[in-house]
């Protein structure tokens, strides 16, 4: 008989798969000995159990990689801890590609590896035939072999995590059902359950396919839905010996592997198919979906032009079993905005397995320390607005997502599926002007307009290219109108506000009215939780201007700091729209429109004016390095004040404008060159630190400054015109890794490609150094530079003669 419920746990555990066990275990490691597991059926249960298990350690990040090293590393020490076999294998991965695209991708991925200290390198084809003799190679171009990638048994490797876990405390209650979560001011307190109620500090939920009703439990919205995955099993073939590598054919949507002496080939077929989870019930466990070979056929199709063997082997069964997906295909991992104490760990799309330990070491860590160990915003549960918790986006946008995963990830991809969630006030106007739009937090921004054809997805250069080379001209030459209007906006009102923000933001926030302040709200550690614009309207009274996916981040972040000061959140941005008016022609055009008091206007002010007889408030910032005003309106005035400004010659300008000039100007964005990992002191971001304000993390900075930590944001100018950098590619200084490109464009103003970089190298952080940025495993030569390509004076930096 099992033993009864605890009357109170620190932590609960919900859900028994690989997440959930791996959370459990991690909790217990770190002394959270009092932590259970609830699972309502048995442990593997739901997904976990028909996992193929691979794992794979390069991910986009270094982060996400680091995640899944760690699982390596568990996996295989698990069974001396634990004396329960994880069934880990490690045979090596082999990435094969069939046509120019797919090679540029995979050698990209071997470049980012050779970043993350992660082995990996081209072979040929015929090396790669010799790693995989049963292969039909005829097609193959090139391939990328990952000598450390393995694969693990799930059930095993659960048993071994709860067999660890267990030994330090922890305790697991299978057949235990939760039916409530309990809150109160917010806050879980406990959970409810078939055999009683439990209370607690905080929930670890871990329950996969069922996560978004999970989650409703405690008010909180997860975007998760489920997708049937497809698997072939075949009984044993002639030709397999042992363990052999995993074969990724993605160009053909396949992985393959051997398995029992037969083969295993499963797909990420173009487009998936929607699930559910209500279909499956309470009590799906260890079931299957119906086998569908109507919709396997191409895949299958694919599969025995791969391999011929397949011909005539004799098919066990087709799998069919159902795994959760998430609208951008990034799992979460994090506390939720709505509801303090609810962690989540789930939309795992199909990595759980692989990711599962250093995901669940992870999130104990969160749980415990209130962060992640290293920063994860890819993974942050608030990273979505509601739009995409709804059945019918995520019906939508899943089967994509799964079709997705072994797309090659061409640069500014977007999602066709689950669209026109959010416009902003002018998006009638940008139809009208031809634009091609890009969907941004369930926002349609335009990307850049006069759009005739779709554009061609390449590594090369964009059809797109001249287009948006003319909008830069547009902003540097005369005057341009860029839609800002995503900002997140948060109103701060109260009499407390401004001493708040001095406690949340890095800078002196106490200026007078009519003032915009640059800052960023850093974690005790120093990093940069955001950053953020603020104009002070009154004195108590603030608009904050925040990063258009930064707005439920940043929400929770103000109102986990709020305390007990009299201050009031409110989220306005769809309340008000912003336009960017930018270029030389700016001055006059305000004045055309009856704003001429615009023009008195100095750096960092704001003020109020009419256009077009609506009320607006201008601030004189810039974020593309031309004069200009980021106009701030009510949402329904936005089109007629668009229509005085454009009736003046300020033309239409997209976010790649936008992007290639800040990048020129070397304005830094979050997610790309700034995130909690990296510090302003670290970020050349200084400046906007308020040394005689007590605010978060200022302790932190003051150790940094102590011992000298530099600025590591420099600027890189290639020589080539023809590269083509993207960000997040490595770059050398005399044979040794120096840093990581963060950002990347062609600079039109100058004439060159430029790029953002992380520089961890003492030597390429001085002026005029010489470096190699390698794109895809070619080398181009550039020069580091500690200020802007190009200034708002309208002078580009002067570059050296290649040496």
């Amino acid at each position: 008989m099992s033993s009864p419920l605890p009357a109170h746990s620190s932590v609960v555990v919900i859900g028994g798969g690989v997440m959930g066990c791996s959370t459990l275990y991690h909790l217990a490691k770190a002394g959270v000995s009092d932590a259970i597991l609830l699972e309502r059926n048995q442990l593997t249960s739901g997904t976990t159990w028909h996992s193929a298990a691979q794992v794979r350690a390069l991910r986009s990040t270094r982060n996400l990689t680091d995640l899944i090293r760690y699982s390596v590393s568990l996996y295989s020490s698990l069974e001396q801890e634990t004396g329960q076999a994880t069934g880990w294998i490690s045979k090596g991965s082999l990435s094969i590609a069939t046509n120019k695209e797919r090679l540029t991708h995979i050698k990209r991925q071997e470049s980012l590896a050779h970043l993350f200290g992660v082995p990996a390198f081209s072979i040929s084809r015929d090396e790669a035939l010799e790693r995989w003799p049963l292969m039909n190679a005829d097609d193959v171009v090139g391939a990328v072999w990952s000598p450390e990638d393995g694969r693990v048994s799930p059930s095993d490797l659960c048993a071994a995590l709860v067999k660890g876990a267990k030994s330090r405390g922890a305790k697991v209650f299978e057949n235990t059902g939760v039916t409530g979560i309990l809150t109160k001011g917010g806050k879980v307190v406990g959970v409810e359950t078939n055999q009683g109620t439990v209370k607690c500090d905080a929930i670890a939920l871990c329950t996969g396919l069922w996560s978004r009703a999970a989650g409703a439990m405690a008010g909180a919205q997860i975007p998760v839905w489920s997708c049937e995955h497809f698997y072939l099993l075949t009984k044993p073939i002639a030709g397999i010996s042992g363990n052999m590598p995993t074969l990724s054919d993605h160009d053909n949507h396949l992985y393959i592997r051997d398995d029992s002496g037969g083969l295993l080939v499963g797909c990420f077929e173009p487009m998936g198919k929607a699930i559910d989870p209500d279909r499956l019930g309470e009590d799906f466990a260890f079931q299957l979906l119906p086998e569908d070979w109507d919709h396997f056929e191409p895949m299958m199709i694919n599969a025995l032009h791969r391999l011929p063997a397949l011909e005539t082997a004799e098919v066990k069964m087709l799998l069919n079993g159902p795994e959760s997906f998430t609208p951008d295909g990034s799992f979460l991992l994090g506390e939720t905005a709505e509801t303090r104490g609810l962690f989540l760990g789930c939309g795992m799309n199909s990595v759980g397995v692989a990711t599962g330990g250093g995901a669940g070491m992870a999130l104990a860590h969160c749980i415990i320390k209130g962060h992640t160990p290293v920063d994860l915003h890819e993974a942050d549960p608030k990273r979505f607005p509601d739009c995409f918790n709804s059945v019918e986006a995520l019906c939508h946008r899943v089967p994509e997502v799964l079709g997705k995963h072994y797309e090659i990830s061409f640069p500014s991809r977007q999602m066709s599926t689950g669209r026109n969630l959010r416009k902003t006030s002018l998006h009638e106007k940008w139809e009208k002007e031809k634009a091609h739009f890009g969907q941004f937090y369930g926002w349609e921004r335009p990307l850049y307009f006069r759009k005739l054809t779709e554009p061609v997805m390449t590594f090369g250069k964009p059809d797109w290219f001249d287009q948006v080379g003319r909008e830069v001209a547009q902003a540097h030459e005369k005057a341009a109108i860029f839609d800002q209007s995503t900002f997140g906006k948060i109103e701060v009102e109260g009499k407390d506000s401004a001493r708040f923000l001095n406690r949340i933001c890095a800078n002196n926030m106490d200026k007078k009215p009519g003032r915009a302040i640059y800052t960023a709200m850093l974690n005790e550690r120093g990093g940069i939780e955001s950053d953020l614009t603020a104009i002070r309207i009154a004195e108590d009274h603030y608009r904050l201007f925040v990063g258009t996916t930064a707005i439920r981040r940043d929400m929770a972040w103000l109102r986990r700091h709020l305390g007990d000061a009299q201050v009031s959140l409110r989220d306005s941005t769809q309340e008000y729209a912003v336009i960017g008016l930018m270029g030389p022609d700016t001055a006059e055009i305000a004045t055309r429109v009856g704003a001429p008091e615009l023009n008195e206007l100095k750096y960092f002010e704001a003020g109020p004016a009419h256009i077009a007889g609506a009320h607006i408030r201008a601030v004189r910032i810039s974020y593309v390095g031309e004069a200009g005003w980021e106009i701030t309106c009510k949402a329904e005035n936005a089109g007629k004040i668009y229509d005085a400004l454009h009736e003046h010659g300020a033309l239409p300008a997209g976010i790649f404008a936008q992007s290639a000039m800040r990048i020129e100007k070397r304005f830094l964005a979050y997610g790309h060159d700034l995130d909690t990992g990296i510090s302003p002191l670290q970020a050349g971001l200084d400046f906007a630190v308020a040394w005689d304000t007590d605010f978060i993390g200022k302790t932190a900075l003051e150790k940094q400054k102590d011992i000298g930590e530099a600025n590591r944001v420099v600027t890189i100018i290639l020589d080539d015109k023809n590269a083509i950098p993207l960000g997040s590619e490595p770059f050398y200084i005399d044979g040794h890794i120096a840093g990581k490109t963060t950002s990347a464009a062609y600079g039109y103003r100058v004439d060159r490609p430029v790029i953002i970089a992380d520089c961890n190298h003492a030597d390429a952080r001085t002026q005029g150094a010489r470096v190699d940025v390698d794109i895809a495993g070619k080398l181009y030569a550039g020069q580091v530079t500690l200020h802007p390509a190009f200034d708002p004076m309208g002078q580009r930096m002067r570059v050296s003669s290649p040496k």
